[in-house]
């Protein structure tokens, strides 16, 4: 169903996983209005975990999953479960306070912070002074995004600055994820992780809802199935189908367009208004990214960037 292999339907797949991911983040704005936001995650994430796990058991559609070892386990657990329990918990919280279309715009950043880990870690100058370049860029949209909201009557700004923490939380979880796959493929370390992630937070979802009673309604089982299924399992598959045929660095660029598809997205749904700033720093976040990512040695020549 998701061997999908030529440049064409690779391409098609991931504009469609973008607009999943747009109606995504859509869902669970309206989720976070009825629902406490840790609730939403760790039902969402324990749900979506066990059919990813389902299917790479009793199906090849994600490919064949190969038994952990006892440390993977563990690992699975305390690392990659446990930094994707915190990331899921600022962003459902950021979403809770501000708009879906700013959470994923900082969201669509973390290829920046990424880059900036990575030159931390130990590279070539004139790599660091690329991730340098990217970074400031993508501030600059960042600080243009964030400034309005500091001085708005709304409150908004909480959610602001855990919309830019959750894309640093993201980074953290993706390099736990990295050290995984030397052992296992990306549907089994997020099959495994999801619903680990799940049972880590159902305590506190627990809490969260002070024993009370959650809003069974329609609509709001309607959004959480689409984000279960459509905007996890489905997008998912897609996304790693490209992971297969096209590199990680190619793969990445589309994270961009996210914000974008969540924009619209909330607009016609929600009736979520554009702001101003949007645009302009989504321009800047998206130059930051693939400046970043862009093999400026290919297209510029050695005798252009810094040397040892």
């Amino acid at each position: 169903m998701f061997k999908i292999r030529s440049h064409f339907a690779i391409t098609a797949s991931l504009l469609f996983t973008v607009f999943l991911w747009g109606g995504n983040n859509t869902a669970m704005k309206y989720l976070v209005k009825s629902w406490p936001p840790l609730w939403m995650g760790s039902t969402r994430l324990l749900c979506a975990g066990l059919l990813m796990f389902a299917l790479l058991r009793w199906t090849n559609l994600l490919g064949k999953a190969s038994p952990p070892s006892p440390k993977l386990k563990r690992q699975m657990l305390w690392r990659a479960g446990l930094t994707m329990a915190v990331y899921v918990a600022i962003f459902n919280w950021a979403l809770h306070f501000t708009a879906a279309s700013h959470v994923a715009l900082y969201l669509g950043a973390s290829p920046v912070w990424a880059l900036l880990f990575e030159g931390f870690a130990g590279q070539r100058r004139g790599k660091l002074f690329q991730s340098f370049g990217a970074a400031g860029l993508a501030l600059v949209g960042v600080v243009i995004l964030l400034w309005p909201t500091l001085h708005a009557k709304d409150g908004t700004w909480p959610g602001e600055l855990l919309g830019l923490a959750a894309s640093v939380g993201w980074v953290i979880y993706s390099r736990q994820c990295r050290a995984l796959g030397e052992h296992l493929s990306g549907a089994e370390i997020s099959a495994h992780t999801m619903w680990r992630t799940g049972v880590l937070l159902l305590p506190l979802a627990l809490i969260e809802t002070h024993g009370g009673f959650v809003l069974w309604e329609p609509k709001l089982l309607l959004a959480q199935l689409y984000s279960i299924v459509a905007g996890g399992v489905i997008a998912f598959a897609l996304w790693n189908n490209a992971l297969r045929y096209w590199k990680a660095s190619e793969v990445m660029l589309f994270i961009n367009l996210i914000p974008a598809s969540t924009m619209l997205w909330v607009y016609f749904c929600l009736n979520e208004p554009m702001t101003p700033t949007f645009w302009i720093a989504m321009a800047l976040i998206a130059g930051g990214v693939m400046i970043g990512q862009a093999n400026w040695q290919k297209l510029l020549g050695n005798r252009w960037l810094p040397t040892e």
